[in-house]
């Protein structure tokens, strides 16, 4: 994988699940998000399930109505908005990325955020595909390393 840990270590959360939380607008580049995705869990040992949207506004609701549900360590929000010519792209990008943020701080949930937001279908592939930029592979670690981090919080407060 194209430098995806960046010299982190993928923590081993063998038997974690986690929620892939997909907006299917851009299909063919959530296939290539999914795909770095799905190998980062399963490199680290995760099991997961896909929850399948139509676009990244409903990303962080969906998150949202999850967040009760113990059965999962994290999730991975995994999208592409793409500029066109309104001002329709900026809500969108700024919405979504606030809902995650909100949702991860107030929450406290571990999120990996893999929507991409990009000027054009070339920017958004080059980040996608798994053997290039690997964004889902680095939002899944990201989701990993924070699901980890609560995981050992919760250890030495039990200790």
């Amino acid at each position: 994988m194209a430098g995806i840990a960046h010299g982190l270590s993928v923590p081993d959360l063998a038997g974690a699940r986690f929620l892939i939380v997909e907006a299917r607008y851009h299909a063919a580049i959530n296939d290539m998000l999914i795909e770095g995705t799905r190998a980062m869990l399963e490199r680290g040992g995760c099991r997961y399930e896909t929850l399948t949207l139509p676009g990244a506004l409903e990303i962080p609701p969906a998150i949202a109505l999850h967040r009760g549900n113990s059965r999962y360590a994290g999730f991975v929000a995994l999208g592409c908005v793409i500029r066109g010519e309104t001002t329709h792209y900026d809500l969108v990008a700024n919405e979504s990325c606030r809902g995650i943020m909100e949702l991860g701080l107030r929450d406290r949930l571990a999120i990996g955020n893999g929507i991409l937001t990009v000027e054009n279908r070339a920017q958004a592939e080059e980040r996608a595909d798994a053997a290039r930029m690997d964004k889902g592979g680095h939002a899944a670690l990201a989701a990993m390393m924070l699901a980890a981090v609560r995981r050992n919080l919760q250890q030495k407060r039990a200790d």
